[in-house]
């Protein structure tokens, strides 16, 4: 199972470190000396690796500073500017937090309202400022739910389901005034 934990962004100094736009809550495991990690260069680049070894990270003003072995100068750096970083994991590997879950355990978990009414399933995850749980609802629409503990109070990897707090307009529709 691949999961994403980077992009990496522009490079620092001149011996090949780069910034990386960190996305996974688990840096220090996904980024530890000697990683190999799978890289995917953006559309119309030159940068060729399949993988790229992690020599070492540090961070910096908030910003995660990574050299990899196969980036030896700032040629090299620039040339990796944006290039997606992905880490291999075992299907049945759980993050460190018990508060988080990577995309591949929660897609296919059936979506329930607080009161057990079935909505739908969880049919992918949208990633960004504020996570995204995208639903197929029965009637077959897709539904984003904001991924916070308020909207989803409950999720339950091993019984096979999310809880969402469900209002109309988010995962319901809202209802047909009447015309009067």
């Amino acid at each position: 199972m691949e999961v994403v934990v980077g992009r990496i962004g522009k490079p620092h100094g001149i011996r090949g470190e780069v910034t990386v736009d960190v996305r996974t809550d688990e840096p220090d495991r996904r980024y530890a000396d000697g990683a190999v990690l799978l890289a995917e260069a953006p559309r119309g680049s030159a940068f060729s690796a399949r993988t790229l070894t992690v020599g070492r990270t540090r961070w910096h003003q908030g910003v995660l500073l990574a050299t990899f072995a196969e980036l030896t100068d700032r040629t090299a750096a620039e040339s990796a500017r944006g290039v997606v970083l992905r880490a291999v994991v075992p299907a049945d590997e759980t993050p460190e937090d018990p508060d988080e879950f990577y995309d591949h355990q929660l897609i296919g978990l059936a979506a329930y309202d607080v009161d057990g009414t079935h909505l739908g399933e969880v049919a992918g995850l949208t990633h960004g400022a504020q996570d995204l749980l995208r639903i197929r609802t029965l009637d077959r629409r897709e539904a984003l739910v904001p991924f916070v503990s308020a909207l989803v109070p409950e999720v339950d990897v091993a019984g096979g389901r999310v809880v969402i707090a469900d209002r109309p307009g988010l995962v319901t529709p809202f209802p047909e005034e009447d015309e009067g």
